[in-house]
Order: C-alpha cells, then structure tokens, then sequence
C-alpha cells in the first residue's frame, strides 16, 4: 500500500471512528470505563466508622490522636487493545474481512479513550508478539496506531492468545482495562486469561464471520487454512458435511463462552455482516448496570 492509499484510509477510519465515538461512546465509556485505582488525597483526623486499615501511624504518632489516609479514585485509565493479527482474521464472506471489523472497532475504542484524557497502547499478536506499542496520550499517538492497524503485517500466521495475555500482564504494570480483539481460534488460553483479568480488567470482543458456523451448499469448494496452509477440498453440497460443520462450530462457540465465563471477562460476539454498534452498547450497559 503507498502512501497515498494508506493516507486515505486513515483519514477514513479517523472520521467515521470519531464520529461514533463523540455521538455514541463517549458518555458511557467514561461511566464504565472510568479509572478503578485510588491515589492518596490527604490525611485527616479519625472518624467513628473509617477503616483502621487506613490509620497513618506515622501522623498519629506525631500528634497523639488517630489520623487516616484520605484516597481519591483516580480518572486516568490505561487502554491495552490486544489485536489478534493472525491469518484467520484475514476471512470475510460479506463486504468486509473480520480484520477490518477489529481496526474499526480498535480506532472506536482509541477515541473513546483519549476523549477521556486516557492512554491507550496495543498489543499485535499472532502466535508471538508482533509489536508493542506503549500507552500514550493523544491524538497524533492514536493515528499512528490506526496507520499500524492498516498496514500492519504479521511475520506468523498463528494463534497464541495465552502468549498475547502473559505479556500484557508481565508489561503493564499499572491495572488497566485491555480489550481482547480476536475470532479467538486458539485453544488452552483459560489459565493465562484468569490471570490477566485478576491484575487487569480484561474484556473479549470475538469477531466471526457467518460462514465460519454454516456452510451453503455450493458444491465441491477447496479450503485452505490461513494459519496452518492446509488445504483441502469439501462437498459442500452434502446435507451430512454441513451438518457436522455446523456441529463443530457450535460446539467450539460453546467452549469459547464457557471459557469467558469461568474467566470472569466480559464479553460479546460481534458478526462480520452486521452492525458492530449495538453489541459494544449492549456489552457497555451490562457493564454500566453493575457498577
């Protein structure tokens, strides 16, 4: 892509990007995304009710009478995006690839964020870590990381998504809300995904395509697998072949959720054909519900 096209499309997805996040987003992110740390505000003298867990020993020694720790919540949030570069978000049956889904949603979310004075860093990843971009502020910062979702090319085709998640929480020190962008076609990431949402908050956005739960009937089509090369041809045209496919892929759904459920991560699923903007809201009243 030269330069010019990549200029174009940057431009594109910055202006429809910035439009939903000013008229749709912008309001609840910062109710359900707002910074969940505290920072220390003052001391002040105790009170029948504090917590003692918040006595400062220190100042109490010092003027004979008990003093607390006063903490404010801090606003400032740090935004990991974790984006799933590996072949198989290289599919689309309809008018666009789930990797093009996952770039309009990453700029959404990016917007959102720095509307709300937040850093905001992105974690490519395949079955390695492709890049790391560190949390920053700013809209020149989040331009860059929308050049990169364009144009990024991956040096792998696979999928560890237990690789992407132990390296967001051996990098990010402070807690941070990171979400999870992927068609999540990986398997034994459980453990790693229980880890990283104790220390961050950790949401997964699954982007699938239709075709990849049903195949139509059109005849003898070849496959190849992104990820792995592999090619083979199907009959597509037997009622068994499409019900069986079928079967496996509901039955791989259902152990994906089961997965985000036990991890305790919000989630939501998010189809190539439609519109992305009612999953993200509903996912962000849930979560606005219980805060």
């Amino acid at each position: 892509m030269n330069a010019n096209e990549l200029f174009k499309k940057v431009r594109k997805i910055e202006i429809k990007s910035r439009g939903l996040s000013n008229q749709i987003f912008a309001g609840q992110y910062h109710s359900v995304f707002k910074g969940r740390g505290m920072a220390f505000s003052e001391v002040r003298e105790y009170q029948y009710g504090d917590d003692i867990r918040n006595i400062d020993w220190n100042v109490t020694a010092r003027f004979d009478k008990p003093y607390v720790k006063m903490f404010d919540e801090e606003r400032e949030l740090t935004v990991m995006l974790l984006i799933d570069v590996s072949g198989s978000n290289e599919f689309g049956t309809t008018l666009r690839l789930k990797e093009e889904i996952i770039t309009e949603i990453a700029a959404v979310l990016s917007f959102s964020a720095i509307k709300n004075n937040d850093k905001v860093g992105v974690i490519f990843f395949s079955d390695r870590i492709e890049k790391f971009i560190p949390p920053k502020k700013g809209s020149s910062h989040i331009l860059r990381i929308i050049r990169e979702l364009i144009d990024f090319h991956p040096e792998s085709q696979g999928t560890d998504i237990s690789a992407a998640l132990r390296f967001l929480t051996n990098a990010i020190k402070k807690r941070s809300t990171a979400f999870i962008l992927s068609d999540f076609i990986g398997s034994n990431f459980e453990q790693a995904l229980q880890i990283a949402n104790r220390k961050h908050d950790v949401i997964a956005l699954r982007i699938f395509d239709n075709r990849e739960e049903n195949l139509p009937a059109v005849g003898l089509v070849q496959f190849t697998d992104k990820e792995s090369g592999r090619q083979i041809w199907v009959d597509t045209s037997d009622a068994h072949v499409r019900s069986e496919y079928a079967r496996f892929n509901k039955k791989r759904n259902a152990a994906i959720s089961d997965t985000l459920l036990k991890s305790g991560v919000d989630h939501t699923s998010i189809r190539c054909d439609q519109d992305y903007v009612p999953a993200l809201m509903n996912l962000f009243r849930r979560r606005e519900s219980r805060a």
